[in-house]
């Protein structure tokens, strides 16, 4: 049987604590440097709580100490990984090879016991690559984005590691782990967990003859991934981990999309019991139905899942502009400084009939005004068609209004909390000691396979209506006590009677079952099938791994990150003999600063390949802010990159 595990971001605790509860298998978070999202960390105090929390369902904690390091930062890195695994991690998410080389004996002589999982920064995207970090000693892959179903299913077969595979976030344009625009435009690197995001900036197209093809477009912004409902065809092709992007998104963000997700893989469960199982415990309940058109978005797409190019770009506005509500076509100036506007709805067809959206105060609106810009406000007071807020610049008649905050959807997930619970069942043994006392055995099995045995004195008093009192014992024994939810599956009586128990008694049984369940420490289902147990798997010893060998006639380029002398000296075990610096540390002129899967001309239909255009067969250029950067197209592997030029005067 195949476990499936759904993998949540954490930008702190709290939403740590929420995903689990949303039903998430495991989560990632940042601890207090190294991490890719440098404005997301937290202190090794709080992560060793999130453990604590996320062990009691059998869930997991991934540090991401996924930036490339530099030689001075070597100490530092190696006392954060020996302080993770004292706090609980479960393992940790890398780019740098140096994080390998110091787990397995390091500058320290300590040897790491937990996990690494290669991060989807190694650009991992072919089989030679995923088994070079396979027999480095990696247990898991994050695969590029970028990938079809059938190259997912080869690098499963052939490596026989854990699989991880975004399903939902936002979508960098370029190759993970090689976009070098931010390190060019302002020394921010992205490999380093500052990146500016010039991906979602503003640029002019030109062609080289300088005509302006289009102005003022987010040229190199793409939709967010939504795999919602391809999660089937993923664990089919190997996928062990089905993960969302968000580590910088709110609290709503998190919850919604975890409680999508959850339930999707419940669903694939429910059809597939003999096949597949979550890789945690515990049963979700109540809580708000999940909708992931009522979060940030950019618009969805699939990218390249079915190998089939579509239109991923969301040039408009790099921002989330929400649903589509409808037309203004009414702005009425009122009192203090406000107006009234007036819509006509955009109508949708759902089950029959025609529905129009319905408004709530406090709704969030966004529109775009006549120089591309996006304006956002809030509607104060929302009736029917009209909105009455504060004064808003440059909305006026004939522009299209979206909503992008549902009011009446984030008060549903503030008030409708998510509960998680462990289900156990209880056997009660009644028998009689030798002064007359009824002894209560109570046993309790959960379903992750814990048992606790305890006895309790019931007095010496009988029960006048043994009916009433087995009645007693089953409502008040099968409630809930912390995070078990318990149900009485048997009352065994050796004496002939039964005892009579109060309420108070009943639940005292109840709580102390959950407190000795709570001393037991859960064990958590293994990841990986029998399939790939003749595979090496990391741990913590160096004898364990086999010495990962480089694939022969490649070099060891600035796209590999190469930034200090341990993952220097790996690539040279490895076999590499010319390794170039990283690009942060070298700045070469020559680089490619991006090669994407996206495609600009073919997102505007004036690809040669696809859209039988002709007359542009050269190269193309983006001009933002007094830069400028060349497109070239290498139209046999079907890919664009991007690279800086000097701006012409």
């Amino acid at each position: 049987m195949r476990t499936l595990e759904l993998l949540a971001p954490a930008r702190n605790i709290e939403i740590g604590i929420a995903a689990i509860d949303c039903g998430a298998d495991a989560v990632y978070i940042a601890g207090p440097a190294f991490g890719a999202r440098q404005a997301a960390g937290n202190s090794i105090e709080d992560i060793s709580r999130l453990c604590d929390y996320a062990h009691k369902f059998g869930a997991r904690i991934f540090l991401t100490l996924n930036t490339i390091l530099y030689d001075e930062e070597l100490q530092e890195a190696e006392e954060l990984m020996q302080k993770a695994e004292q706090a609980g991690v479960d393992a940790i998410i890398v780019q740098d090879l140096a994080i390998m080389k110091m787990a397995d004996g390091g500058q320290a002589g300590k040897t790491l016991g937990i996990p690494l999982h290669a991060s989807t920064q190694c650009a991992i995207r072919d089989v030679d690559k995923a088994m070079f970090y396979r027999q480095s000693g990696f247990s898991r892959l994050v695969l590029e984005r970028e990938l079809p179903l059938e190259t997912v299913r080869k690098i499963s077969e052939n490596t026989g590691c854990e699989i991880e595979f975004f399903v939902h976030g936002a979508l960098c344009v370029c190759y993970s782990g090689q976009c070098y625009m931010s390190e060019y435009i302002s020394g921010r690197s992205a490999n380093r967990g500052e990146c500016i995001q010039a991906c979602r900036s503003l640029y002019d197209l030109t062609d080289d003859g300088g005509k302006v093809l289009v102005r003022n477009k987010a040229l190199l912004s793409l939709k967010d991934y939504n795999l919602l409902h391809r999660l089937e065809d993923l664990a089919d092709a190997g996928v062990d981990s089905f993960k969302i992007e968000g580590r910088l998104k709110n609290i709503s963000y998190v919850k919604n999309t975890v409680r999508a997700y959850s339930q999707a893989l419940d669903e694939i469960i429910r059809k597939h019991p003999d096949k597949y199982c979550r890789a945690s415990f515990g049963k979700v309940s109540g809580g708000f139905t999940p909708d992931l058109n009522k979060t940030f978005n950019r618009g969805y797409t699939e990218l390249f899942l079915d190998g089939k190019r579509g239109h991923w770009a969301s040039m408009d506005t790099p921002k989330g502009m929400g649903e589509a509500i409808g037309k203004v076509v009414s702005v009425k100036p009122l009192k203090s400084n406000e107006i009234l506007i007036g819509l006509n709805f955009r109508r949708s067809s759902g089950g029959g009939s025609s529905e129009v959206p319905v408004l709530n105060n406090g709704d969030g609106f966004a529109f775009t005004d006549r120089n591309g810009e996006i304006i956002g406000f809030r509607g104060d007071v929302c009736s029917g068609s009209t909105i009455r807020c504060k004064n808003v610049p440059n909305i006026r008649p004939g522009i299209n209004l979206f909503r992008n905050i549902s009011s009446a959807f984030e008060k549903e997930l503030s008030a409708r909390q998510c509960k998680r619970t462990i289900g156990a069942t209880i056997s009660l043994t009644i028998s009689e000691t030798a002064d007359s006392h009824y002894l209560v055995l109570a046993s309790a099995v959960t379903e992750d396979g814990r048992r606790v045995d305890v006895g309790f004195d019931a007095g010496t008093e009988s029960a006048q209506n043994e009916e009433r009192a087995r009645s007693m014992f089953e409502s008040q024994i099968g409630k809930e006590a912390g995070i078990y939810s318990f149900r009485l599956s048997s009352v065994h009586t050796e004496t002939g009677s039964m005892p009579f128990c109060s309420s108070a008694f009943l639940n005292e049984i109840r709580r102390t079952i959950a407190e000795k369940l709570d001393r037991t420490p859960l064990i958590p289902r293994p990841m990986l099938d029998l399939r790939t147990s003749d595979h090496n798997r990391r741990s913590g010893s160096a004898s364990d791994k086999t010495e990962g060998h480089f694939p022969a006639n490649q070099d060891i380029d600035y796209k590999f990150n190469v930034s200090n002398h341990l993952s220097r000296n790996a690539y040279q075990a490895a076999g590499g003999e010319k390794i170039d610096d990283a690009y942060e540390l070298s700045h070469r002129k020559d680089a490619e600063l991006m090669r994407t899967k996206y495609c600009i001309k073919y997102e505007l239909g004036i690809c040669p390949k696809y859209c039988g255009t002709k007359g542009l067969g050269g190269a193309l250029h983006l001009h933002n802010n007094g830069r400028s950067f060349r497109l070239s197209f290498d139209c046999s592997r079907c890919e664009m990159t991007v690279s800086a030029e000097e701006t012409k005067k």
